[in-house]
């Protein structure tokens, strides 16, 4: 699918889902003012027919009931026109998206880690970050998951289950969308997992006791006893107040004991229906993905309901807790049921049965998440492609690799391979030509490759390799650092790693800046060097031209790539390709005459 095509798809299926609303919302309307017409309706024959008592009992019981299921029918129809109007909002976004105008989505600003390998230098995360564009996610789970996969390499094995799961999902982008939408209602958030993590490592109180069982099955008997006796007059109105005011003082004695748990579960009903509507979908899906058909299987292990069912059980025993709201009903039901030792028993034995499951319903919706991001990306972008993983070290060859964040438009993709150990590419070039957003460029899609997305590539082949980069670096003021020295600390961690021997890609731009140019010079040519004897690979972006005649010394291990510009009086031309060789021309002088320095 082309990308004019993915924008037809999107604008097709919200046309017809506007419609569809729409239809909704007028049989909606039509069904609030059948209400209206029911209530006057059993008003005005309650008042005809009276004082006939039964048969205004009758009309009023009529009217009261059939008012009750439009009320009904009308909360579903409110609740398809929710759904609607969610799956509107994301084909809106995702034209918007396609236009790259996604800079109002959430950035994940907040899953940043203070110090990391290249997280920063890549714009992980942040506005207009890889992060920002490709999540899919709606949950704090889901979002923190999928920011542990752009944050360190998987293992192949996880990386081509992810492919498969991806490219099957990029097939059904309805169904990922949809998934999606339901995630959108009320989003799943880290404090309602908190909340129930907490009630379950509390021990049972009421469920394993047999006194208390047998409390909840023998009270409601004498209770209920008692009223029908006095209501028969067989028992005189002092002795049932007194005996109801017994009955009163041991049900909310027994209310006192249960608020503690009623208030752990307080407000998560909301999101408990967002978690089970995200796994029913899920397992009333088909799959062929190995990955895919594991997290179907783990929502419905052998002897125990589906996990969408079970979540469902815990919102309607938190819904009777919540009857409590409503005096008029709470305070007999209690009084005469102990209707809050009867849902702390279920609510216990529920506890009992799902302790163990609770974290992997959460994972297996969070990983959902993460899966149907790359699975939108592969729909999104059909000229990407899924890279093939290689078991040879220090491989990186792929063809019009370009920058995901750079509008296809005017974007500029090249070509580039390296293979093998030690292996430093140094490219050379003018002012703005180029340099940095290439190696972002490479150092992205080696981050999407690693985390099972395609790449955006016409061709990739990759080692399993850790990024680390020294690009964007700034100073600390709280930490007392300047500029110079937290350059230095990143190059420690990248001289360390490769001193170990770790499987990782160097991403380096003008290091050493810090300093004068001899030390500069100095510094660098001895990095690249030290580089070379420990086996590294990477990539080294410099306007040190003299560091390109080391290739004369290792010309298996280095190569040098350049980009160039064009000049025509003050103009400058680029064409941001990449070039093999030393770059000759220069452009500072023009851009410092620019700003008005008096060359």
């Amino acid at each position: 699918m082309s990308t004019s095509n993915r924008e037809a798809f999107y604008l097709k299926h919200e046309d017809e889902l506007t419609k569809e609303k729409a239809n909704i919302t007028r049989r909606k309307n039509t069904i609030g003012w059948t209400r209206v017409g029911v209530f006057a309706l059993g008003l005005w024959g309650v008042v005809t027919v009276w004082p006939e008592t039964g048969s205004a009992l009758l009309i009023g019981i009529a009217a009261i009931a059939i008012f009750l299921a439009l009320l009904n029918y009308s909360m579903r129809l409110q609740d398809q026109v929710n759904m609607l109007s969610a799956l509107i909002r994301i084909h809106q976004e995702e034209r918007e998206i396609g236009n790259h105008r996604f800079s109002n989505r959430y950035n994940g600003d907040n899953l940043a880690p203070r110090q990391h390998e290249y997280s920063a230098d890549l714009d992980i995360f942040g506005r207009a970050s890889l992060f920002q564009y490709i999540h899919r996610t709606t949950s704090e789970q889901g979002h923190r998951h999928f920011a542990s996969w752009l944050l360190s390499p998987a293992p192949n094995a996880a990386i081509k289950a992810r492919q498969k799961a991806a490219l099957e999902l990029s097939n059904e982008p309805g169904w990922g969308i949809h998934y999606q939408a339901i995630g959108q209602q009320e989003p799943v958030g880290r404090s309602i997992e908190e909340k129930l993590g907490l009630w379950l490592s509390k021990s049972p109180e009421f469920f394993p006791k047999t006194g208390w069982k047998l409390l909840a099955a023998i009270f409601p008997f004498i209770s209920l006893a008692c009223l029908v006796m006095h209501i028969a007059g067989l028992m005189s109105a002092p002795l049932f107040y007194l005996l109801v005011l017994v009955f009163v003082v041991i049900a909310f004695s027994i209310t006192k004991m249960v608020i503690p748990q009623y208030q752990a579960l307080d407000k998560i009903v909301p999101q408990l229906n967002t978690l089970s509507g995200k796994l029913r979908w899920i397992e009333s899906s088909s799959f062929s993905a190995d990955q895919l058909v594991t997290l179907k299987q783990q929502l419905h292990p052998a002897g125990k309901p589906a996990a969408s069912a079970s979540i469902t059980g815990l919102r309607k025993i938190l819904d009777r807790f919540d009857y409590r709201l409503n005096p008029l009903v709470f305070l007999p039901l209690n009084t005469f049921l102990l209707w809050d030792l009867r849902q702390v028993l279920s609510l216990e034995k529920w506890k009992s049965v799902h302790s163990a499951d609770i974290g992997k319903w959460f994972e297996t919706m969070a990983e959902m998440e993460a899966l149907n991001s790359i699975g939108r990306l592969a729909f999104n972008h059909p000229g990407w492609t899924f890279p093939v993983l290689t078991e040879e070290q220090g491989d990186y060859s792929g063809a019009s690799i370009g920058h995901p964040l750079i509008p296809e438009s005017t974007r500029v993709n090249n070509d580039f391979s390296t293979s093998g150990k030690p292996a430093i590419a140094l490219i050379t070039g003018s002012n703005m030509a180029g340099k940095s957003t290439f190696l972002r460029s490479i150092g992205v899609n080696q981050v999407l490759a690693m985390c099972g997305a395609p790449v955006c590539a016409s061709t990739l082949t990759v080692s399993n390799m850790r990024i680390m980069s020294s690009m964007r670096i700034a100073d600390n003021l709280e930490e007392n650092a300047s500029t110079f020295y937290a350059e230095l600390s990143k190059l420690k961690s990248i001289i360390e790693s490769v001193n170990r021997f770790e499987p990782v890609f160097l991403l380096l731009d003008e290091i050493l800046r810090g300093t004068n140019s001899h030390d500069r010079h100095t510094g660098s040519r001895a990095l690249v060097m030290q580089l070379i004897r420990h086996n590294a690979c990477g990539m080294l972006a410099t306007h040190d031209l003299a560091l390109t005649s080391l290739v004369e010394d290792y010309p298996k291990a280095i190569r040098n790539y350049h980009f160039d510009v064009s000049v025509s009086g003050e103009e400058l031309y680029f064409d941001y390709r990449l070039k093999e060789g030393v770059c000759k021309s220069m452009n500072a002088s023009i851009l410092m005459k620019k700003i008005g320095i008096e060359l």
